[in-house]
């Protein structure tokens, strides 16, 4: 299986099934003489794991994050990091029914077809716990990256839709909520419909604001690895997204050009920010702003028609522990994603000033 590794000169790669001994992943590139605080990654870490609440799955995985290698005194030294994260509550007897057949808008079907094999627990290595590990790596990523501030928040759920521009909301109230949305009273809301689909043994989607402050300008280059691309490439990897905007996104085809340019000031910032703090691929230094549309989870709790491996149509329900909404533990994911993007231009940077 190729395509387990992200990034080009601050890279991870990473290992581990659902329901195998462990995850984890390496970090190749990432500077000597950082002083890695191990406390904040693995605070990071439990804003993802399972059992944070009653509004995501219930499994309950401590997720403790383990460092073997990279460092020394507290600091990076250069070489590689390796991690791993524990399994300790898989239930694999829960995916026993499906066994020999197909779960509809999962990996299932095209694994068998394109590997002869897959491990039926859990999704083996398509299931969403694969994203711990890069959680643990955009920790260690947003500790180099001084300064830059990655705040994501959940803006949309089914069709409870945060109407307020990021500018007037307080990130403070992000992790205040079990939504992580940055608006109390809408986080209530959201709350309170996410419980009634999960009652109903069903699922629902929805979106993931991030804004990310600080960034310098240069990162990104201006032909086929263009800043957004890249940041498109991060959120469209991670599990159940099906789509990516920034700056102005879909809403700007409906403008004039007139309206749409961001006017500069005369210190080389701008009256506006269609652009979403990106211009040529490169960022600008203006906020970089963009939106994540996660599907709603394909395991339903209820009765389904599907086939078997044989092509023969067959009921089953699906069972054990699943998130009925995704985005409220996907947050820390969309900022790793983030992270490790503007961390891998940031050396790309420093190399371009040779």
């Amino acid at each position: 299986m190729a395509g387990n590794s992200f990034g080009n000169l601050f890279r991870l790669t990473t290992f581990g099934e659902s329901h195998g001994r462990a995850l984890g992943g390496v970090i190749d590139g990432c500077p000597a003489g950082i002083a890695l605080d191990i406390e904040a990654v693995q605070s990071e870490l439990n804003r993802r794991k399972p059992g944070q609440s009653a509004i995501v799955t219930q499994r309950k995985e401590p997720d403790t994050v383990e460092i073997y290698s990279g460092m020394f005194e507290g600091k990076t030294t250069g070489t590689p990091i390796g991690f791993a994260i524990h399994n300790t509550n898989q239930k694999s007897k829960d995916y026993s029914h499906i066994k020999d057949s197909y779960r509809p808008s999962h990996a299932d079907y095209v694994y068998d077809k394109k590997y002869g094999f897959r491990d039926y627990r859990g999704g083996g290595r398509s299931s969403a716990r694969e994203t711990a590990s890069r959680v643990v790596a955009g920790a260690i990523a947003k500790q180099f990256l001084k300064g830059v501030k990655i705040n994501a928040f959940v803006s949309q759920v089914g069709e409870l839709k945060l109407e307020v521009p990021y500018q007037e909301l307080d990130f403070n109230q992000i992790e205040q909520n079990s939504v992580r949305c940055a608006d109390p009273d809408m986080a209530i809301k959201m709350e309170d419909y996410i419980k009634r689909i999960k009652k109903e043994g069903d699922t629902i989607g929805g979106v993931i604001t991030c804004v990310t402050q600080n960034v310098p300008i240069g990162l990104g280059e201006p032909v086929f690895d263009k800043l957004h691309a890249e940041l498109g490439k991060a959120m469209l990897s991670i599990n159940a997204v099906k789509g990516f905007e920034y700056g102005s996104g879909f809403a700007g085809v409906a403008m004039k050009g007139s309206a749409h340019n961001d006017q500069f000031n005369n210190d080389g910032t701008t009256k506006t920010n269609m652009s979403g703090g990106v211009q040529g691929g490169i960022s600008n230094g203006m906020d970089i702003y963009f939106n994540v549309a996660f599907k709603p989870v394909a395991t339903v709790l209820q009765a389904y028609e599907t086939i078997d491996k044989e092509g023969n149509s067959v009921t089953t329900k699906g069972k054990g522990r699943h998130d009925p909404c995704v985005v409220p533990r996907a947050v820390p994911i969309v900022e790793a994603m983030t992270a490790l993007v503007l961390a891998d231009f940031s050396l790309l940077a420093r190399t371009n000033k040779f």
